[in-house]
């Protein structure tokens, strides 16, 4: 039986919710200056790690966030714009009613849910939202797709949903991690590294 194929993960680059701390969620942000460079240096470290990044599949959520994120790491390796796939399945995890809010926002209003979540992080559902074991299910069945190595532009809450399949990390643990942005995660053998470091 083969390895799995090898996954570069890059989180979209910041826009101002991310800036000030708020939850996206299905909310359609784009980029802001930051996070512009940020995906031109997922692409500067993508070149450093894959001399062959052209044979690479590319894929990503299909949210402006990402989608410009995938963009510009593009262009910063001088690909074409017709390479990449949009998949659905690679959409952030929906937060619902709590998308717009920071979390001290969250537990100033709805604070009894809030402690709901913090008590188990992995399984709660927000209201009129989505938990990420929920998450997992459409991840895994996107994961299973994936056939060669592949540079994938999607959300924090997928990383750490991809830790959890891929990596075998604790669910519970997982949702606490940071997850960077301008940085890769790469998935290879079972094991999972940042990169730069």
């Amino acid at each position: 039986m083969s390895s799995r194929p090898t996954l570069y993960f890059v989180r979209h680059g910041e826009t101002d919710w991310n800036a000030e701390a708020r939850l996206q969620g299905t909310r359609d942000m784009p980029l802001n200056a930051t996070g512009r460079g940020q995906a031109r240096q997922a692409g500067g470290h993508l070149r450093v790690l894959r001399r062959d990044f052209d044979s690479l599949g590319y894929v990503a959520s299909p949210l402006t966030r990402t989608r410009e994120t995938m963009t510009l790491l593009r262009d910063a390796l001088a690909l074409p714009q017709d390479g990449v796939t949009f998949d659905d399945r690679l959409r952030e995890i929906a937060f619902g009613a709590w998308e717009g809010l920071t979390w001290p926002e969250i537990r100033a209003r709805d604070g009894e849910r809030a402690r709901a979540r913090d008590a188990d992080r992995w399984h709660y559902t927000p209201p009129e939202g989505e938990s990420y074991a929920g998450a997992s299910v459409r991840v895994q069945a996107f994961l299973d797709t994936i056939e060669r190595d592949t540079v994938i532009v999607a959300h924090g809450g997928i990383a750490r949903v991809m830790l959890a399949l891929l990596a075998g990390l604790p669910g519970q643990s997982v949702v606490q991690l940071p997850i960077w942005q301008g940085r890769i995660l790469v998935f290879a053998n079972g094991r999972h590294r940042w990169v730069p470091a």
